[in-house]
This record gives C-alpha cells, sequence and structure tokens, in this order.
C-alpha cells in the first residue's frame, strides 16, 4: 500500500479500531474508510453483558477512543452487500460501490440462534450489541418474575451475575456438567459454589423442551422436567462468524474467513482478516486454522493484520499470539493462557489453577481468582510454546484481474485499567492497553 491508495475497513468494533490505528502507525497517508452496521462507533463490548444491563454506566461511557487521530470516513449504520475481489469493489445498500486497494475484514460474530425459540417476542433477547442491553433492561421493566439465561458460557455466566447485582432472581440453563466446564472441573466447581452463594438457580445437563408464551411471563419446560417461568429470556449459546457478506467472493468463508499465517485471505494478496472471524494457524500450536472469539486476540490481530497489509505478503510477519484473555464474575477474576480447547485431559498446577494438555504438552492454563499466581505459569506457557524460527514463505495470490475504471475519490472504574499483577507481565504495549 501507498499514499494515495484507498483501504476498506469492513467491521467498526475494536479489531477495526486498532487496524486504523496500525495504519496511521505505520504512515499511511491514503484514505482509509470504517464501515460498520452498528449506528454506533467502536465501544468496549463486553460491557453488554454487565455494565450496561445493569445500567452501571451509559452506552456513551463505554465508547472506545483512538490512540492516534486516524482521519478516517467512518459509513456507519450501513451493511456491505457483497464483495467482487477481483474488480476489489465493495456493494453497498442502493447499488453503491465502493472501490479499495486494500481490505480488512473484521465483522466479528453474531449471537448463535436456538431453534424453537421465540425471537419474534421482545422478551426474547441476545446480547451482542448496546441496543440488546437496552431492550433487555426494557423487557426486565415488565414483569418481576425470574430472568433465564440460557446457555452456561462466559456471557451466561456474566449476565446471571448481572441479575443478583440488580437483586432479581435468574436461572441460568446449561447443557454442560456444571458452568464454564471447558475450563475444567477446578473452575467449573468454584462458578457453581459462587453462583449458588449468589442464589442462582442452576439447571445443568439440561435444554429447553417446549416454549410456552403467556401475556404475563414465558414457561420453559426443560428436559430435566423443571418448570422455569421468566419475564425474559436470554439466549446465549455460542456465535457465528459474521461471514455473509463474503458469500461469491471466492473467498473462504467456511466458519470463518480462511486465512494464512499472516492473516491474509486465502486466494487474495489485498484482503486481510481480524478478530472473531479470522481463522488462521496459529504456528505456537500447529498449522492448523482456527477461530480465536477473545477481545485481546481481536486488539492484536487488528493491529498485526494491517501491518502486513501495509508490508505486503512477502515481507509479512506470521501472527503467534499466545492468547490471553480473563473476565470477571462477582468480584472474582477468571484468567485464561494458551488454548484450553485443544487439550486433551487436564492437571491441577496449583491452587485453583488447571492445565490443559495436549498428548501431555501444556497448551493452555486458566486460574480462578489467582492472578498473581498465574504470572509465572503464563510465563512458562509462554516459554513452552515459542514462535517458531521459521515460518512457511508466504505464497502469493493467483494475480487479479485489472481494475477498469475507477469512481473519483469514527460502576465507576475506568474500563481500560488493569490489574497491578496483569500489568506487571512482559506482555506487548498493545495488549496491555486493552486489557478490559
Amino acid at each position: 500500500m501507498s499514499d494515495g491508495d484507498r483501504i476498506v475497513i469492513v467491521g467498526a468494533g475494536v479489531a477495526g479500531l486498532r487496524a486504523a490505528e496500525r495504519l496511521r502507525e505505520t504512515g499511511f497517508d491514503g484514505e482509509v474508510i470504517i464501515i460498520g452496521d452498528e449506528a454506533r462507533r467502536p465501544y468496549h463490548r463486553p460491557m453488554v453483558s454487565k455494565q450496561l444491563v445493569t445500567g452501571t454506566i451509559r452506552p456513551i461511557d463505554a465508547y472506545i477512543k483512538p490512540y492516534i487521530e486516524i482521519d478516517a470516513h467512518w459509513r456507519l449504520g450501513t451493511r456491505v452487500t457483497h464483495v467482487d475481489t477481483k474488480q476489489r469493489t465493495i456493494y453497498l445498500p442502493g447499488g453503491e460501490e465502493l472501490w479499495y486497494d486494500g481490505l480488512i475484514c473484521a465483522t466479528g460474530v453474531y449471537p448463535r440462534h436456538l431453534r424453537g425459540a421465540p425471537r419474534h417476542d421482545p422478551r426474547v433477547r441476545v446480547l451482542r450489541t448496546v441496543e440488546d442491553s437496552i431492550a433487555l433492561r426494557r423487557a426486565l421493566t415488565t414483569s418481576t418474575k425470574p430472568a433465564v439465561v440460557i446457555g452456561s458460557g462466559l456471557i451466561g455466566c456474566e449476565f446471571a451475575a448481572s441479575m443478583r447485582y440488580l437483586g432479581r432472581d435468574v436461572t441460568l440453563v446449561g447443557h454442560a456438567k456444571a458452568p464454564l466446564y471447558r475450563f475444567g472441573p477446578i473452575v467449573a466447581e468454584e462458578v457453581t459454589k459462587i453462583q449458588k452463594e449468589h442464589r442462582v438457580n442452576l439447571a445443568m445437563n439440561s435444554e429447553v423442551r417446549h416454549w410456552i408464551s403467556s401475556k404475563e411471563a414465558f414457561g420453559l419446560h426443560l428436559t430435566n422436567n423443571q418448570l422455569v417461568v421468566a419475564s425474559c429470556v436470554v439466549l446465549a449459546i455460542g456465535s457465528v462468524p459474521s461471514v455473509d457478506w463474503l458469500r461469491g467472493s471466492g473467498l473462504n468463508i467456511d466458519d470463518g474467513v480462511l486465512c494464512d499465517a499472516y492473516l491474509f485471505a486465502e486466494g487474495a494478496d489485498d484482503v486481510v482478516v481480524a478478530g472473531d472471524i479470522a481463522k488462521w494457524p496459529n504456528l505456537r500450536f500447529d498449522d492448523k486454522p482456527r477461530r480465536v472469539e477473545h477481545w485481546m486476540n481481536a486488539v492484536d490481530s487488528g493491529r498485526a493484520a494491517a501491518e502486513n497489509l501495509m508490508a505486503g505478503r512477502q515481507a509479512a510477519k506470521p501472527f503467534c499470539p499466545l492468547p490471553r484473555a480473563w473476565s470477571t464474575i462477582y468480584d472474582v477474576r477468571l484468567m485464561t493462557a494458551g488454548l484450553p480447547a485443544l487439550g486433551d485431559d487436564t492437571v491441577e498446577l496449583s491452587d485453583n489453577i488447571t492445565g490443559f494438555l495436549r498428548a501431555g504438552k501444556l497448551v493452555g492454563i486458566a486460574g480462578w481468582n489467582r492472578p498473581r499466581q498465574m504470572l509465572p505459569w503464563m510465563a512458562e506457557l509462554e516459554r513452552r510454546l515459542p514462535v517458531p524460527d521459521t515460518a512457511p514463505v508466504p505464497v502469493p495470490a493467483p494475480a487479479l484481474a485489472p481494475v477498469d475504471t475507477l469512481p473519483d475519490p469514527f460502576e465507576g472504574t475506568d474500563p481500560l485499567k488493569v490489574e497491578e499483577d496483569w500489568l506487571s507481565m512482559p506482555l506487548p504495549e498493545s495488549l496491555l492497553r486493552e486489557a478490559v
């Protein structure tokens, strides 16, 4: 990329924002256009199931301020309909066409739908956007009956904690043995204990068999034969990549956008991918492409994708982060590092810290309310999973057809504050700034 070029970023979340910042940091002086389907500029999405839904902050307080002046053209409330990667053209509603020299895809994910759930009913919600949290708060005011969240992952557990903060009864329904069971038995036991201490009704090993709707409330008949009454229901059963706008583009969009180790989309030299939709091989672990849905990964991949787009395939660097994430449930911190999902066995490393092993090799760790004890284990994990000295040489994509014609040419605590023990880690500056 060079001055006078146009780079379009599709996705106005944190990955898109950090990508735009990195473009300017590397000296790009061309045109930057950021397109987002929401009418809002980037905000801290993890707050949707916590501070925003409890009302402890206002939507304006969740906005993310750029670190530098990015001088970008924002096209908010706009959804891309499709892309022609050969003609390097993006199509917008109304027949508008937008050419590009470089494209950064960062559209994130959508909440997964639960078959049979009456999504047309305003009392059945998902939690992804500010508007979702506002609508949910409105639904909660229509009845004093309990809330129900279907899904026992992070969002489900965070939402249950938020309801108890508001003094609302809540039932957490999950098909797993315990909440956050994928983080190992230690974390699962502790989160079960703390949810019960806060009087959350747990309905585990169960799913919804029938939905019973009335004017006053919902009745959920579960597979464990329990009948749960609810004023509103939140669906938190996972997510799917937002890649429908790339259908027909020639890119591989099976469970995300398939990339090489440098975040270039397979088959295109001028398209890079960042955030939750990037499906790439993290060479710290192996050469199998995977997606990672974490805030910090969105930050770092946005910056890396922009940097590699500017450098070009031949000079690009492989993106090999050690994934790190954390969440707060009540006043307890859950921290993870590596890829615990790859583990086929677990081991207790120390009090409330679980190690995840794949073929006897440590590939991930999870700690429950042990931030300081996690630090040496994170350092050990990074030592055991080094960035490979050599990486596959980027293979140039097939030459694109030339473009014939071109039109004339975003509770009181600072959300960016990080605990002292977390800041003491020798992590990249971008990661430290984004730990929220």
